[in-house]
């Protein structure tokens, strides 16, 4: 199984990506494996999707990776119409 998630950083700014392992993937982006994170440390989980594919995950992450800050936002309270 593939889940999207969607992690809230240091500065506040939320990071999406994919994986089929969320607590490898997270430690990862705390050990400065990541570009971006590494800059900005994860501080924590916001959302997850699972996925059944890797296509469909990463479909899933280009989709949430366009949308603005308050559109992730509703999506993380289940607030998304």
């Amino acid at each position: 199984m593939w889940f999207v998630y969607i992690l809230e950083c240091r500065n506040k700014a939320f990071y999406t990506g994919m994986t089929n392992d969320l607590e490898r993937r997270f430690k990862e982006h705390s050990r400065k494996s990541s570009r971006y994170t590494s800059y900005n440390p994860p501080v924590k989980i916001m959302h997850t999707e699972p996925c059944v594919s890797r296509s469909e995950a990463l479909k899933r992450e280009a989709e949430i990776k366009r949308w603005k800050r308050g559109k992730k936002l509703a999506l993380i309270r289940g607030d998304l119409d």
